[in-house]
Parts: structure tokens; sequence; C-alpha cells
């Protein structure tokens, strides 16, 4: 016996013997043989999704947002608002939607406190284009940043969510440029109240 011939006797041996009692064996058996009439193979399964698509997806909407210089990297402004304080408050995410590891140490930190600003967004600016006047983090005694410390390195698909906090541009201001250190400047952000 050929080896085809074999495995057709196999697969219609396996179709009457797993064949509910009562159903006709001869369906069962036309039906097992039917895949080795076929040559063609099995369609591939389709890819699993990759974490760019899947940090893409879980990216939050927001009120402006900007793709950084590696690509795949995405920060979203998700609040920038007026406080009592005479401050404004913003808070962002991070998205690292490519395919590598993304480091924070200096990388967001003010180059003039850049010890200090080890895993902080220190270097986060607001600016006034009108006025012609650029916001920096507000700083304590000490010269820390009123931010968000302690930043972890994002694995890929992760995001951070941040904040920090800036002198408030005079009250005729509605609308001011985010930069975020290493991303696009996002344009016109509006300040709630």
């Amino acid at each position: 016996m050929s080896n085809k011939s074999i495995a057709t006797f196999l697969l219609l041996s396996a179709g009457l013997f797993a064949c509910p009692k009562n159903e006709p064996a001869t369906s069962t058996a036309t039906s097992a043989a039917a895949p080795t009439a076929t040559t063609a193979p099995a369609p591939a399964p389709a890819p699993a999704p990759t974490s760019t698509n899947t940090a893409a997806a879980n990216v939050p909407a927001g009120i402006a947002s900007a793709d950084a210089e590696t690509s795949g990297v995405k920060v979203v402004v998700q609040e920038l608002k007026r406080t009592s304080g005479g401050t404004v408050a913003m808070k962002f995410t991070i998205t690292n939607g490519s395919d590598k590891a993304m480091g924070t140490g200096y990388a967001f930190g003010d180059k003039d406190h850049e010890i200090g600003d080890f895993n902080s967004v220190g270097g986060v600016q607001l600016v006034d284009e009108a006025g012609k006047k650029k916001y920096l983090v507000v700083r304590d005694s000490e010269g820390k940043c009123v931010c968000s410390q302690g930043v972890k390195d994002l694995k890929p698909g992760g995001t951070a969510n941040l904040w920090a906090r800036f002198p408030a541009p005079p009250d005729n201001v509605a609308k001011i440029t985010v930069i975020v250190p290493h991303f696009q400047p996002m344009d016109d952000v509006p300040i709630s109240r």
C-alpha cells in the first residue's frame, strides 16, 4: 500500500469510530476524507497585532497631541487648566508605541536643573508666542520641579500618566504652545478655567 492509501484508510477509520450513533457513517467518512483530496495548504493565521498597533489603540484622546523624534512614541495633553493658586496645571500622557524600551533619565528634564530633574518632566514648557513669553515648570524652595518625578522607563506599549505646574499666563491668554522635550510643539492648546 502507498502512503496516500494508508493515510486515507486511517482517516476513514477514525471517521467511523468518531461518528455519533444517530448519524450515518458515510457522511462523516466523506467529510473526513475530503481534506486529503486537496493539497492546498491551510491558510496562515492572521498576524498578532504589534505593540505599535496596540499602543496606538490605547492612546487616550486629549486636547492636543504630538509625535516624538522616535517613531511610534506620542504625547497627549489631557488637560491644561488654571488653578486657584495662580498656576496652570497640565496633565498629559506619553505612550511608547515603538518596539523598543524608552528611557526617561534626563530626557525630559530642564538642562539648568539637570541633576535634580533626573527621571522628571521638569523641562516641559509653555510658550505664549503672541506675548513672547516662556513659562517654565514651577520649582520649590529646593529647586525641585513641581511635576512628575521618579518617572520609569516605558516598555513597548507602555503609557505614563504625567503632570506639571506652571506660572499662569495673563487671563487674556486663552491658548498657548506646549513643548515637551523630544516631541513636536503643540500649538494653540486651550487653557481651561
